[in-house]
């Protein structure tokens, strides 16, 4: 247990020995040592970078090319990596609204089948069907207006169950 606890804080203290340091003194005289960039408009001294990790491999130019200019000038600020990181969260976000109106449209797609194969079980099950007129009064349909709802039905459902 003992060997775990050390071997842990070995690795701790490893990648926060890799990490750049600067020294800079402030408007009152007062010298500071620190992990992250000094204030705009303060004079700094990059005490220790950290190393550059051998490359495994020569990369090819397909590579260099699809990395564009964002690989080529090094590093990123942190105002360009607040950019980016604000920028991947309106992508996500753009991709959720996507994939919810795209459930919403199957859920209404599927909403609009099973009523179109209600309406056409209703209208071929031989049964009487009524209808109301714009004055409020029932009228039943004869076997030619059946038959013309049957086919609109049936059109119905190839167009919302396909």
């Amino acid at each position: 247990m003992m060997r775990i606890l050390i071997l842990t804080m070995m690795l701790a203290f490893a990648a926060a020995a890799s990490a750049q340091l600067y020294r800079w003194v402030d408007k009152d005289g007062r010298v500071h040592y620190t992990a992250t960039p000094p204030p705009p408009g303060v004079t700094s001294r990059t005490l220790r970078t950290p190393s550059a990790a051998p490359p495994t491999s020569a990369p090819d130019d397909t590579a260099k090319d699809a990395a564009g200019t964002e690989a080529r000038k090094g590093p990123l600020t942190p105002a360009e990596q607040e950019q980016e990181f604000r920028k991947r969260q309106l992508e996500a976000q753009k991709a959720r609204e996507k994939e919810a109106l795209a459930a919403k449209d199957a859920e209404t797609k599927q909403q609009n089948c099973a009523r179109a194969q209600e309406a056409l079980a209703t209208l071929e099950s031989g049964q009487r069907v009524s209808r109301t007129n714009a004055q409020g009064e029932r009228y039943y349909l004869d076997d030619e207006a059946r038959a013309r709802e049957a086919d609109a039905a049936r059109q119905a459902v190839r167009d919302w169950c396909s």
